[in-house]
């Protein structure tokens, strides 16, 4: 059944998807091991156009936390790193009540990264996210993913 629910809602992503957004997802399949990146190539051929960069978490009843952590790094497809951050994202409320949306006990939950980021070149780029969260085997979590797409804001997160 989770299959099921799972192609479907890529479908639907990949369905919703413009010429202006990205969006990569990879299943974890319930257990993400803390040594395992998973990386998310991609390309940019409108550096002039400031993007947003959004993390997609699903995950299930097994997730034993109401946070997760994650250590980013974003790179250059020639291996030169830009940054590396560590990010915190609440998942659930303090009743335990999951934040995210979706069907049974999947929820999918999204977290802004950057904000009106303007990528230095065109080129090849990768993102690569590990989990932080002090476990070698993290449970309960279903797929990781990214978007990227040209920013909407009106805020910058860089003073400008």
């Amino acid at each position: 059944m989770n299959k099921l629910v799972f192609l479907f809602l890529a479908f639907s992503i990949v369905a919703c998807q413009s010429d202006t957004e990205q969006v990569m997802m990879k299943p974890i399949d319930g257990s993400w091991d803390a040594k395992k990146i998973q990386a998310f190539p991609f390309e940019i051929n409108d550096s002039q156009n400031a993007k947003d960069i959004t993390f997609v978490v699903r995950n299930n009843n097994d997730y034993p936390y109401s946070n997760i952590r994650f250590i980013v790094q974003l790179a250059e497809s020639k291996g030169n790193k830009i940054t590396i951050d560590t990010v915190n994202y609440i998942l659930a409320k303090p009743n335990g009540e999951w934040l995210g949306s979706g069907f049974g006990d999947t929820k999918e939950t999204q977290f802004q990264y950057k904000i009106k980021y303007q990528f230095p070149k065109n080129g090849k780029y990768t993102i690569g996210i590990t989990q932080a969260m002090r476990e070698d085997k993290l449970p309960g979590i279903e797929d990781i993913g990214i978007k990227i797409e040209q920013s909407k804001s009106l805020i910058s997160t860089d003073g400008k």
